[in-house]
């Protein structure tokens, strides 16, 4: 069952009676409806009443406005105002730009602007690589979408993909000290999205490719690494498919398995599962099985397309047909990235021994976790309330942070394998179990291990000729 979370908190303000047991009753009130208080403060104080603020977790905008009559119902109470917190954050954006130098006298301006700046123009036309070391490129991403699959919301247009890709740059900033800045562009257009695309990059040392529907996502990131260089990556992707390896990687280290011995299910063949898959087989597993909405990818369907046609070429060997619960029978490792409530504790049985379930559809996973442990001996979910989060914050900061050190020109499988034995790496054996196999995301030491890594692959790879 889902619980209140701090995604819908909400505070309240209101008027009590100043009596000895106010407190309690509003306590008891809020509890009564299933709200969770996070903070009770008495902001006023008068001889015939009291002020209070009081801060509670909620399911859901149903759920405050239940808590709201609640709280109304009680004698002698007045609500006078109830914030939702999540839009207070969110009031005037949560980014901003400063800059990096003091503009205090008229030398300062000289050096920063006119005339000193026209040293640096001509330094950089020059050579044009000196953008790198003298501009913002050296150390800003940006953060591109069409709106066209935000989170699990579907296509809702750019302007309604802004907050997101506001976060996206605030976590950039946060993890990795990475300036990112969002560009929301208004067209779902394969070529008008990379044409403006390369226009921009100048400005830019990378591209974070967010949020783009398959398959419309494959075309716009391959042929963009085409004809930029600078890095471009696609976090739905790639930064979900490093997470998930390194997690796997200590999950079987739990339950004592080998990747090449076992079978693996993965469900949801869009951007991230197809990039889950792709990973995987460079180090080897026992076998993959995709799944898709019409069952069992294999070459004999008769509805792939470019995507699911190399997936069905370079998986399911035994050539393995039906629905995701056939291929969960015997199955070591499931891998969900699709959509809710999909199978339950009675297919989970059917899996091979100490099996790893992985419900990443969020909000509701593939399975309610609770049913999937059971039988399975590691659960992982893409949620912050149940042990082993999978979450992307793990990796993008720090795959861009190395990329960027290192000048990095293109992103290959070598980086994101380096980036996902990194995170893998920071759980050390003393306090890896069933419940710890990836580490917080405040973990400070993950992102400079993956940054550290990273580098370290890019500086050893080679291009291959454009």
């Amino acid at each position: 069952m889902p619980v209140p979370g701090p995604g819908y908190s909400i505070t309240v303000r209101l008027e009590a009676p100043p009596s000895a047991s106010a407190a309690g009753d509003l306590a008891s009130a809020i509890g009564k409806v299933g709200g969770v208080i996070t903070a009770f403060d008495v902001v006023e104080s008068h001889t015939d009443r009291i002020v209070v603020d009081i801060t509670a977790n909620t399911l859901n905008d149903d759920h405050a406005r239940d808590i709201t009559e609640e709280l109304e119902r009680l004698p002698g109470v007045v609500v006078r105002k109830v914030s939702d917190r999540t839009f207070l954050i969110h009031l005037g954006g949560k980014i901003e730009i400063r800059p990096k130098i003091a503009l205090k006298n008229r030398d300062d301006l000289s050096r920063a602007y006119t005339p000193g700046v026209a040293r640096i123009c001509q330094a950089i036309a020059e050579n044009p690589d000196d953008a790198r070391r003298l501009t913002i490129k050296r150390n800003t991403v940006a953060v591109v979408t069409d709106g066209s699959a935000v989170l699990g919301l579907g296509n809702l247009g750019p302007a309604a993909a802004l907050p997101v890709m506001e976060g996206k740059a605030a976590l950039f900033k946060k993890f990795a000290n990475v300036d990112a800045w969002p560009v929301c562009l208004d067209t779902q257009d394969v070529e008008e999205i990379i044409r403006t695309v390369q226009l921009i990059a100048p400005v830019y040392g990378g591209i974070n490719l967010e949020d783009i529907a398959a398959p419309r996502c494959f075309e716009i990131e391959r042929r963009l690494r085409q004809k930029l260089d600078i890095q471009v990556f696609h976090d739905d992707q790639h930064g979900t498919a490093i997470v998930v390896l390194a997690a796997l990687r200590n999950a079987l280290r739990v339950v004592g398995k080998s990747l090449w011995d076992c079978r693996i299910v993965v469900c949801g063949v869009g951007a991230a599962g197809s990039a889950i898959v792709r990973l995987l087989l460079q180090r080897g597993p026992g076998d993959v099985i995709g799944v898709d909405i019409n069952g069992i990818v294999h070459p004999d369907r008769g509805d792939l397309d470019e995507n699911l046609a190399w997936i069905a070429l370079n998986t399911n060997h035994e050539r393995r047909t039906g629905t995701l619960h056939d291929a969960l029978v015997g199955a070591d490792v499931f891998i969900g990235v699709s959509a809710p409530n999909l199978f339950g504790a009675e297919q989970v049985a059917t899996m091979a021994a100490n099996p790893v379930v992985f419900a990443l559809a969020n909000p509701d996973p593939e399975i309610d976790p609770l049913e999937a442990q059971r039988y399975a001996a590691v659960v992982a979910t893409g949620r912050s309330d149940y042990p082993n989060q999978i979450n992307n914050v793990l990796a993008f900061p720090g795959v861009f942070r190395g990329l960027l050190d290192a000048q990095a020109r293109t992103v290959s499988d070598d980086m994101l394998l380096a980036a996902a034995d990194a995170i893998a790496d920071v759980v050390d054996g003393e306090r890896l179990n069933a419940s710890f196999i990836v580490p917080s995301v405040f973990d400070s030491a993950v992102a400079p291990a993956v940054a550290e890594c990273v580098r370290r692959a890019a500086v050893s790879h080679v291009p291959s000729d454009r």
